[in-house]
């Protein structure tokens, strides 16, 4: 098993820490990982990605070209990473802000609106994991209690505290993915 994944985004959408508890759920998972960020100057509203690979092997590189999948959340992820999603890989995405939807139809497309679910929950700060909750779903490569391990281990012991709303967000988005036709 080898999964290549991109995730993007706006700074301040939880991009990196969605990749880093992935990341760290394959280490608790006995996975060979990397983990590589990119973000511009601006931080918060600027653009910011991460590539994370999950796999049985050792992993020679932490560049892709292309991707089994991408979770783009916001339209200029949208516009640079579909095209890098491989032949039948898969593009989760959150359809707010989003002007141009995906248009592949050699790849599984799948969205999940989870700003609205976030915030109709009062969780708005969980939105990235109602976003991770929904990509476990669609690919169930790591155990969600490796994944609950691994949030421990990125979040502040003084944010522990906020894991079970995290917990309940994962479940949301596992409950509300749907696949795009």
């Amino acid at each position: 098993m080898k999964e290549e994944l991109i995730i993007a985004g706006f700074g301040g959408q939880g991009v990196l820490s969605m990749g880093k508890i992935l990341a760290y759920s394959g280490i608790m998972q006995d996975k060979e990982v990397t983990w590589m960020p990119s973000y511009g100057p601006e931080m918060r509203g600027g653009t910011a990605n991460v590539t994370v690979i999950i796999s049985d092997k050792r992993i020679s590189s932490p560049i892709l070209q292309h991707c089994d999948t991408a979770i783009v959340l916001n339209q200029q992820s949208m516009d640079k990473f579909e095209p890098m999603v491989k032949k039948g890989g898969l593009l989760l995405y959150d359809p707010n802000g989003i002007t141009r939807h995906p248009t592949r139809k050699d790849i599984t497309v799948c969205s999940v609106e989870a700003a609205d679910l976030a915030n109709r929950m009062e969780m708005s700060k969980a939105f990235n994991m109602v976003v991770l909750g929904a990509y476990l779903k669609m690919k169930p490569i790591l155990e969600k209690e490796n994944v609950i391990k691994g949030l421990k281990k990125s979040l502040p012991e003084r944010y522990h505290n906020l894991i079970p709303m995290n917990e309940k967000a994962i479940e949301l988005g596992m409950k509300h993915v749907k696949e795009v036709i």
